[in-house]
């Protein structure tokens, strides 16, 4: 018993080096979990992508990609949420320093940037519906709209899961348990930028280019 609780007593003092999120063990196991969710996640938007691919040329009539994407506003959509990866990095380092303040601010902005991407791609879907390109128009605008929309709703659900965040750090502060969360929503955060990056490059500059 007393060889178990001194090989426990060590693992504990060899944990303090690591980040708080990773120091407890219960909080390193959510963490974990955390990443196995990711890669079914990622299972999802490969078959999304997938499904685009097959049918971006299955347009029946309707607008081409070319004639529908409009240059300057994939580009400010993608500016805005690659500024706000890092934003949102700059945010996880605050909370790892143990400066709230900054972690707060940080966090802020993302959020907002989130915000500004969401109402951005919001004003896209709705003028393409105006000109008559609506998910019911092709195969390719379905394709276009479920893939597209469904990392629109992703990155909703995690500006409501950073604010939800924030107020947890306003009332506790930075603990083992908010620097867990502060670390998994940044992750998710992260993870949609790089699924965006494949959107702009798959999606919308091979269908301006093509």
């Amino acid at each position: 018993m007393a060889v178990m609780e001194h090989h426990l007593h060590e693992a504990s003092g060899a944990r303090r080096h690591l980040p708080m999120e990773y120091r407890d063990v219960h909080q390193s196991l959510r963490i974990l979990g955390f990443w196995l969710f990711l890669a079914t996640d990622m299972l999802l938007f490969a078959c999304l992508f997938a499904t685009y691919l097959v049918l971006r040329t299955h347009t029946d009539g309707g607008p081409t990609p070319r004639e529908l994407f409009d240059v300057p506003g994939f580009t400010a959509e993608t500016f805005i949420l690659l500024t706000s990866s890092f934003t949102g990095g700059l945010a996880t380092l605050a909370m790892r320093n143990g400066k709230k303040g900054q972690l707060i601010g940080w966090l802020a902005v993302t959020m907002l940037l989130g915000l500004s991407f969401v109402a951005l791609e919001a004003q896209e879907f709705v003028k393409d519906a105006l000109e008559g390109a609506t998910m019911q128009r092709s195969a390719f605008l379905s394709s276009f709209f479920t893939l597209v929309g469904t990392h629109g709703s992703h990155v909703s659900v995690g500006i409501v899961w950073m604010f939800l965040t924030l107020l947890q750090v306003l009332r506790r502060g930075i603990t083992p348990i908010t620097a867990r969360k502060v670390f998994i929503v940044n992750l998710y955060w992260h993870f949609l930028d790089v699924v965006w990056v494949f959107i702009f490059t798959i999606v919308y500059l091979s269908g301006v280019v093509m």
